[in-house]
């Protein structure tokens, strides 16, 4: 681990020079990749500088233990060890964490997809309570929150929602959301005051550059449409909305949300190849999962992730068994901290698994 972080230095070290380099600064683009690839490796520094730092105190400490006659003196070296040993096995776990190999898609936009699972009118509608919470947390992380297409529900909230989270980390946050949420509680629609359960499934995809799938248009149909929804007589008189099939995997792509028919077309595109992407990303992460059965990010999308349950104001994330008693705050957005305890236990496994 040492000759790897002592690599990590000079890399860090080369990059701050870079970055003072006339070329560097001449091309932005260059000059925000080397930022990037800086701050990246100065959190490793930091923590690989403050290691280095107690493990020569702790040396030190042996010395003095080893050469000093005087009590108080060794006494001083004594509790010095106390405090520095469980110090030196800190910093080396977080060391460990750091150096796990990033997820390179954790930076990028995501395309957020809710659905009505099981449940009838009551899963189109907590369907829509999903997607205002999701629309709450992009808020507090300050990302763009975008509608892509949306299918309404009969009785409120979705049959399906696709839309683009556009932000640093947007993916990288929302990534352990995909898979099946249930909520048990009275629908509106229940007249009997009993509790029932029902089902929204959300998938999470990274949004994917160009160079990353290999997509041929000859493989796409494309249809346009009238808008439905709210618009007056600019959705009844256009067809704006266009629809993508991609023939070779049969995927179909609708978006609607905006007035122009090109700037719909580049959106589905999008959408498109992100699921394409996807596809294949599952392919690997069901490989993967063959041997590793707890891993935090399954790739199973009919996984049940996180039961909302009402009566008792109870979130319970099944994979990492964390419950919290204050559904209202969630349901508002506060997702943070099951984003960053299902990070901790996804990094663990990792680790566990040397990967």
């Amino acid at each position: 681990m040492l000759d790897k972080l002592e690599e990590i230095k000079q890399r860090f070290v080369e990059v701050g020079r870079l970055m003072l380099e006339p070329d560097a600064m001449q091309d932005m683009k260059e000059y925000a990749r080397l930022s990037k690839e800086y701050k990246e490796l100065e959190r490793i520094v930091i923590k690989y500088d403050e290691y280095t730092l107690t493990l020569g105190n702790i040396e030190s400490a042996k010395t003095v233990l080893r050469e000093e006659k005087d009590p108080e003196f060794r006494e001083m070296a004594k509790m010095e060890l106390d405090e520095l040993d469980p110090k030196k096995s800190s910093i080396e776990d977080e060391l460990k964490t750091l150096l796990i190999p990033k997820d390179p898609n954790d930076d990028k936009n995501a395309i957020l997809e809710v659905r009505a699972g099981t449940g009838g009118d009551e899963a189109g509608i907590f369907a829509g309570d999903i997607f205002r919470m999701y629309q709450r947390f992009a808020e507090r992380m300050n990302w763009q929150f975008e509608v892509v297409s949306f299918s309404e529900g009969s009785s409120g909230g979705y049959k399906e929602v696709v839309c683009m989270v556009s932000g640093y980390g947007a993916y990288g946050k929302l990534k352990y959301e995909s898979g099946v949420h249930r909520v048990q509680r009275v629908p509106l629609t229940e007249s009997q005051g009993r509790v029932h359960t029902s089902a929204a499934t959300v998938a999470v995809l990274p949004e994917v550059e160009d160079v990353a799938i290999d997509l041929d248009l000859k493989d796409v149909n494309k249809d346009v449409f009238r808008a439905s929804g709210a618009g007056g007589q600019h959705v009844n008189k256009t067809e704006s909305a266009v629809r993508l099939t991609h023939l070779p995997t049969g995927l179909v792509v609708e978006c609607q949300d905006e007035r122009s028919q090109i700037k719909n077309y580049e959106r589905a595109l999008k959408v498109l190849k992100s699921r394409l992407y996807d596809l294949e990303l599952q392919k690997q992460t069901e490989q993967l999962s063959a041997a590793r059965k707890t891993m935090v990010r399954s790739g199973d999308r009919s996984e049940k992730i996180r039961t909302y349950n009402y009566p008792q104001s109870r979130v319970t994330d099944h994979r990492i068994n964390m419950s919290v008693h204050n559904l209202p705050t969630v349901m508002d957005g506060d997702l943070l901290d099951f984003v960053e305890q299902l990070s901790i236990a996804e990094n663990a496994e990792r680790l566990k698994e040397g990967v």
